[in-house]
């Protein structure tokens, strides 16, 4: 989960020392070089291990660091808040208030650190990392899990991250850094992006199985002119297919409906609602007949795509290879 925090005055530690409540803000919004974590996250460690002591000298000893070198950066931590964070006995240290209340928020932070390395870590890990790999619906039901199974049995462990959406979404959250790799259609073609085209998959006229087109084996689509149809929303790789195909053959269609799966269309022109320009099911389904398109040529191309200059990780760049190598036996229904 993101969280966004907004400060309208940050905090600095040269010109604004307020209280410990604002340096968590600080931290939150953004590290600058006047900012409070960045004067004081090189210290924070050494307090908290110094705090469990109560002893500089043992504590500098588990540092690994000279005890003059600790005790003057302790010297410098208080100095940059205008608080003393220790009672000094002699030689052991006891927490002030304000010591305990810092050290408290110092700790989560630091746990904070200790998990987000971990699980960076585990993430990139060649053996059992994770891969973030985004697809289009309509690679759901059999493309996609057979994709994962092949992999997976030259890696059981690589754990995957699955968005399933719409390409122009997907590219979204490609560019955000939330997906490493996506399976889309069209082939994307911005500066910003890698693409390969992997396969390409025919697309039928689906109509109604009592339609008159329904005893035809081929067609044109210039002859579906006046027809109805069902198709995906705006903003869909596959609408922007069958309105790019449809002014190829000279018409522009007439939208009955405009849904979000291929699937509830191909149960609308069952029942008659129009006809569509439609990928192969996974599964025949009853009450339609899908035509072949002879002209023009109706395919539409699948490809993965991921951001120029990016560097993955181990996993990702292993089931990379992976769909590269699949090219032209990406789909097992064209």
């Amino acid at each position: 989960m993101q969280h966004e925090t907004r400060s309208e005055a940050p905090l600095s530690p040269v010109g604004n020392r307020k209280d410990i409540g604002g340096t968590v803000e600080s931290l939150t919004a953004g590290i600058g070089p006047d900012s409070w974590a960045a004067t004081l996250t090189p210290r924070l460690a050494q307090f908290a291990v110094v705090a469990r002591h109560e002893h500089v000298t043992r504590a500098a000893r588990q540092l690994g660091m000279p005890q003059p070198t600790l005790s003057r950066s302790l010297a410098r931590l208080e100095e940059d808040l205008g608080v003393a964070l220790f009672a000094r006995h002699g030689r052991t240290l006891s927490l002030t208030a304000a010591g305990r209340t810092f050290l408290a928020a110092v700790e989560r932070a630091l746990a904070d650190v200790d998990r987000a390395a971990e699980s960076v870590r585990a993430d990139a890990d060649p053996a059992a990392g994770k891969v973030a790999f985004g697809f289009l619906h309509t690679m759901g039901s059999e493309t996609v899990p057979e994709l994962i199974r092949a992999f997976r049995a030259d890696h059981p462990r690589v754990r995957f991250q699955l968005v399933q959406n719409y390409g122009e979404a997907m590219i979204e959250r490609l560019r955000a850094g939330d997906l490493d790799l996506c399976l889309t259609s069209p082939v994307p073609d911005a500066p910003d992006l890698v693409a390969r085209r992997l396969d390409e998959q025919k697309l039928r006229l689906v109509v109604p199985e009592d339609h008159p087109l329904a005893a035809r084996r081929r067609i044109r689509l210039a002859e579906a002119a006046a027809e109805l149809f069902v198709t995906l929303e705006p903003g869909y790789g596959l609408r922007r297919i069958t309105d790019a195909l449809c002014a190829q053959a000279g018409f522009s269609p007439k939208i009955a409906f405009e849904g979000e799966d291929p699937e509830t269309l191909r149960g609308l022109v069952a029942a008659g609602l129009g006809v569509g320009l439609l990928p192969p099911p996974a599964v025949p389904r009853p009450g339609v007949v899908e035509l072949a398109v002879t002209a023009p040529r109706a395919v539409r191309e699948i490809g993965v795509a991921w951001l120029d200059g990016h560097p993955d990780t181990p996993p990702v760049a292993a089931f990379k290879r992976f769909l590269l190598s699949r090219r032209g036996q990406l789909l097992l229904h064209r």
